[in-house]
């Protein structure tokens, strides 16, 4: 698939620089331009991109302003690219894919590259399961109806959250789910441990629990929660608990009143 992207910058170098990276990527297209908010509010309604790489600080509208404007149409996915990184948290509010401070290093370039194809994936697989959803109800109603109720059965995975943004001394780390090992609870701060890293997350657990695939991550003690994907070994233990043994060979106990919940995912 050829990501249609569209840049905005009112620097013409930094514009220059940032199409010539993106040469490197095959399934990048560079449909357009602009220079200005306004110019990228036109440009966006008009050439309809997949991406916009957006700087922030402009003459006029700013890039948020950019955002805002085009509310009422299907936004495109938008990747801020600044040379302060002063606006990273509120970038990542306005559910930005990511953001890159410049001069855009290629390395950093291509992993930005790799998360908005993902999204990409993502909304065209539900585009094409509501088009099938609404083939189906206009031809064949019954099979429509099965098939929403099992939908609403089983719960939905776009919902939870692929990727947990985490904000340390002034910087934004971008953590993706399937790699957290376990999080502990450290009173109001959750501990993220991903293998041989640990970054603080100021949260409750009850709220965290929310954003997570409760299919891949699981309670299993008042104050932890493990991947069940990560867990390579189960060691059963006195007084009917357990460890999980995970992949970077930490064990984790099991108390007993969460041991029926992990049995029915770890055999």
């Amino acid at each position: 698939m050829t990501i249609r992207t569209l840049l905005v910058d009112d620097e013409p170098l930094a514009t220059q620089g940032l199409q010539l990276r993106l040469e490197a990527h095959d399934d990048v297209e560079v449909v357009g331009t602009a220079s200005n908010g306004r110019e990228a509010i036109r440009q966006t309604k008009t050439l309809k991109p997949d991406l916009v790489f957006l700087d922030i600080q402009m003459p006029g509208f700013d890039g948020f302003s950019v955002i805002s404007g085009l509310m009422e149409v299907e936004p495109p996915l938008f990747v801020f690219v600044t040379a302060y990184s002063d606006h990273a948290v509120k970038a990542f509010e306005a559910k930005a894919v990511d953001y890159l401070v410049k001069p855009v290093e290629e390395d950093r370039l291509a992993e930005t590259l790799d998360r908005v194809r993902n999204r990409l994936a993502e909304k065209n697989a539900a585009r094409k399961a509501k088009q099938l959803e609404e083939a189906l109800h206009e031809h064949a109603p019954e099979a429509a109806s099965e098939l929403s109720t099992q939908d609403s059965a089983a719960p939905a995975a776009s919902r939870f959250e692929s990727v947990i943004n985490i904000r340390d001394q002034g910087q934004i780390f971008r953590v993706d789910v399937e790699d957290i090992e376990r999080i502990d609870a450290a009173g109001d701060y959750m501990c993220i441990q991903t293998g041989d890293n640990t970054l603080i997350l100021r949260e409750t657990m009850k709220d965290l629990e929310k954003r997570l695939d409760p299919r891949k991550f699981q309670r299993v003690h008042r104050s932890t929660i493990v991947n069940l994907e990560k867990v390579k070994q189960v060691k059963p233990h006195t007084n009917g608990e357990c460890f999980l043994v995970l992949g970077s060979d930490t064990e984790v106990k099991v108390s007993r009143s969460y041991r029926d919940v992990v049995a029915r995912f770890v055999h």
